[in-house]
């Protein structure tokens, strides 16, 4: 049995691209720092939001992996925006970029705009939390 369990009330509309409750037991938990579209020298990569989306969350996997983890582990992600019209307006791309590179085994989710980020040119941003049997 797996140590994480995804809820979905049928009282709540249907989740597109997220659980709305995951419950885990499991022996450690790992948090995940926010990742962005930086490369390995430190620069911003990708001039529009879904190639930014796809370089932050590799990162983020990256991150993940290297503690002993994988994507299904992912019990909580927060995605950063800093344009969350854009964001809508690419969501089926973005969607399409998740499943490609973590599966479908969404975690809990929510997407939050702000004014900026760090690095000025970062369109998007990641942290996230999972639990490692």
């Amino acid at each position: 049995m797996s140590p994480i369990h995804r809820i979905n009330p049928a009282e709540l509309s249907p989740p597109t691209g997220f659980s709305h409750a995951v419950m885990a037991t499991g022996s450690q938990l790992v948090f995940l720092a926010g990742q962005t579209a930086l490369d390995r020298n430190g620069k911003v990569i990708g001039d529009t939001l879904p190639e930014q989306f796809a370089t932050a969350l590799t990162n983020l996997l990256v991150a993940l992996r290297a503690a002993g983890g994988s994507p299904a582990d992912l019990v909580r992600v927060t995605v950063y925006a800093t344009d969350v019209a854009d964001y809508r307006v690419h969501a089926h791309e973005l969607g399409l970029i998740w499943r490609r590179l973590a599966g479908r085994d969404y975690p809990a989710m929510a997407v939050v705009g702000v004014a900026r980020l760090w690095d000025e040119q970062a369109l998007v941003e990641l942290d996230g939390m999972a639990v490692l049997p």
